[in-house]
């Protein structure tokens, strides 16, 4: 069952079609610079966190569909999710931190993405800042 957050967005790219790199970042158009800097510095302390690793990707889905309306439900700014770093012994992609990264890009309430500092698991792990709970409500009910 699709979340009501979920972009139905038919220019986004497939899931085969966007890279993951070692180091993850995205932004939407908009988001100030500065934010998306304070957010890879770490500076914008992560209210909220789930641990994804070792979960398949189906259910991996599911509890991130009940952390964001968790973190709706809660008002939450800036989350964090540990995906893992995946790195197997057969050298293929880790699989949740290319779903994650692509999940995310689907989101209407994600705004930045990013990968952690060390401290906070580093390429293992995402900060993501979502929209202000305090701004556009009006909008998202008058759809």
């Amino acid at each position: 069952m699709p979340d009501e957050a979920e972009a139905d967005t038919p220019a986004l790219l497939a899931e085969s079609e966007v890279e993951t790199h070692d180091y993850l970042l995205f932004a939407r158009p908009g988001v100030q610079k500065r934010l998306v800097a304070e957010l890879q510095r770490g500076r914008i302390e992560p209210e909220l966190e789930v641990d994804l690793h070792g979960l398949r990707a189906e259910r991996a889905r599911a509890v991130l569909r009940e952390f964001f309306a968790d973190c709706r439900h809660r008002r939450v700014r800036c989350a964090r999710i540990i995906h893992g770093k995946g790195r197997g012994a057969d050298n293929r992609p880790p699989v949740l931190k290319c779903k994650v990264n692509y999940w995310l890009r689907l989101r209407e309430d994600v705004l930045a993405f990013c990968s952690a500092t060390r401290r906070d698991g580093g390429t293992g792990a995402v900060y993501v800042l979502l929209r202000n709970p305090n701004k556009g409500g009006e909008r998202r009910n008058g759809r």
